[in-house]
């Protein structure tokens, strides 16, 4: 009985210094193979999750890791699902109809990434949690007979922290935390917050009192099916990634097929209608986090604006939101789409300007010799780089001001990177050739402003980084 209210008393604390750091919601899931995970491997199977390969992470013995978070982290007893609301006042985008302005989803209007507000309050409730069981002298002991052979949770004791990174399906886990039911648009809703939802979890090895799960409340209602514009919600509770305009316009690289384009509207980041025509969201509260306040030219933005954004403006006025996912070319290439969604003929002289300039770079892509330069990590000079061409002349960055430079990184990457910033910087558009430096430059390089040189091409505003 003893252990019993002690469990108790760890999950009572656990849900209130949730609340006391800013979360909405709390509550505590068991870790479970439950029903709703079967259907994640057969997701995957049929492609529904486009090109989000990091959905399909397996483990050494080839299961997918989020099919199974029992697999995956076998220590994990229990999940603390938390989440925090970021609705604000502003009107939905059923309501809006302005054909010069695009729409950029709610959840990114704020001034700080989502992930980093959510982790933030996750690492407090999970110190405290740590603080909780090094001060005590006993562990919670597990249900079941062997509790007596285990050792202390203050040895044994682990824990981890994940905002959409870790290798489990959270709104599964949140409904089983009792925070909401899963809608037919995929999305948690809560029967007072309604679905404007950002949701984090924290893994533990202790084994703590578990929530009752969430009923479903959507009844016989289909407004979220019936409203999406590209028929992505292909079932109640089912959702192809390839046809769903958040996926396209974030995740999605390179062209849009055509034939979807046109259900795209005006949206330029994400997507809220299946969540606006939500009956839940109707009387949704405001947020009280005030890092979602939204800033002002992120609400209903000038498509234009957008659409002619200079590599040095998007880096200032997107410095530290969810919008850097896309980088400037999917930006690019969202408003474009969207000026022509508009039909609004002032329009015209804008996307003629973005098309010469496409057709430019293009043209300079395949006009032979082609700019390419080797970059190794060699002591980079004051001012200016010095390198070789492909035929061993020396040259130097500002040979290159106003063209396209392909680049060939060598396996050491300092150099490499360092020359790619000021490249960019300089108005340069860099593009990466075939390297043999590792996935982990790759990724520095494209996050220093290179683009891959196999997206050159690849879409309208593709080659502009």
């Amino acid at each position: 009985m003893a252990a019993l209210n002690q469990v108790t008393q760890i999950t009572n604390l656990v849900k209130q210094v949730a609340r006391d750091v800013g979360f909405d919601l709390a509550g505590i899931a068991p870790v479970r193979d439950f029903a709703e995970l079967g259907y994640f491997p057969d997701w995957i199977a049929a492609g529904h999750a486009g090109e989000m390969k990091y959905m399909e992470a397996r483990d050494p013995r080839g299961r997918l890791k989020r099919a199974s978070l029992r697999a995956a982290v076998p220590w994990a007893h229990s999940v603390i699902v938390c989440a925090l609301n970021y609705n604000t006042a502003q009107p939905y985008s059923t309501q809006i109809n302005d054909p010069e302005r695009g729409w950029i989803s709610r959840y990114a209007w704020g001034r700080e990434d989502y992930h980093e507000s959510v982790m933030r309050r996750l690492r407090v409730v999970e110190a405290r949690l740590k603080e909780t069981f090094a001060s005590s002298t006993h562990g919670v002991p597990s249900s079941d007979n062997t509790s007596a052979h285990r050792p202390p949770a203050t040895k044994g004791f682990q824990s981890r922290c994940y905002v959409d990174t870790g290798p489990l399906v959270e709104r599964v886990y949140a409904k089983y935390a009792g925070v909401g039911w899963i809608g037919k648009n995929s999305c948690i809703l809560n029967q007072k917050l309604g679905s404007w939802l950002f949701l984090g979890v924290i893994l533990t090895s202790l084994e703590l009192e578990p929530d009752l799960p969430a009923p479903d409340r959507c009844g016989t209602c289909t407004r979220c099916i019936d409203a999406c514009p590209t028929d992505a919600l292909i079932a109640p509770y089912q959702l192809d990634s390839n046809k769903c305009i958040s996926y396209l316009t974030i995740e999605k690289r390179g062209a849009i097929p055509e034939e979807i384009r046109g259900g795209m509207g005006r949206h330029v980041f994400g997507c809220d209608i299946c969540q606006d025509v939500c009956p839940w969201n109707r009387k949704a509260p405001v947020t009280n986090a005030p890092e979602f306040e939204p800033r002002p030219e992120l609400v209903n933005p000038a498509l234009d604006w957008l659409g002619q954004m200079s590599a040095e403006e998007f880096r200032r006025v997107f410095q530290g939101s969810p919008l850097r996912r896309t980088k400037l070319t999917g930006l690019r290439r969202n408003a474009v789409i969207a000026m022509a969604n508009s039909s609004d003929r002032g329009f015209v002289p804008v996307l003629k300007k973005l098309q010469q300039d496409v057709a430019r770079l293009q043209e300079e892509l395949k006009a032979p010799p082609l700019a390419a330069v080797e970059v190794r990590a060699e002591p980079v000079p004051a001012g200016d780089f010095t390198l070789e061409d492909l035929e061993g002349k020396k040259v130097t960055l500002s040979d290159y001001r106003g063209r396209v430079v392909l680049v060939t990184i060598a396996p050491e990457r300092a150099g490499a990177i360092a020359f790619i910033r000021q490249a960019v910087a300089s108005g340069i558009v860099v593009a990466l050739g075939h390297t043999a430096a590792d996935s982990a430059t790759i990724r520095a390089a494209t996050q220093a402003g290179a683009a891959l040189s196999t997206h050159l091409g690849n879409g309208i505003a593709s080659p502009l980084a």
